[in-house]
């Protein structure tokens, strides 16, 4: 486990390692705001898919 922790740490000090830890939070970011906006997001796609396969573009 210590050595996991050293990892870790040692990681997050270098630059690459900083640059992970950026992408990590911004997907944990979209994943929350998908889960909040899950039935918005849900509703505009159907509507969307909807007129597009209505005879509007037929």
């Amino acid at each position: 486990m210590k050595k996991l922790k050293e990892r870790a740490c040692a990681l997050v000090r270098r630059k690459d390692g900083m640059e992970l830890v950026q992408v990590a939070i911004l997907v944990a970011i979209a994943i929350v705001i998908g889960l909040i906006f899950r039935t918005q997001i849900e509703k505009f796609v159907n509507e969307v898919f909807t007129s597009l396969s209505s005879d509007k573009f037929k």
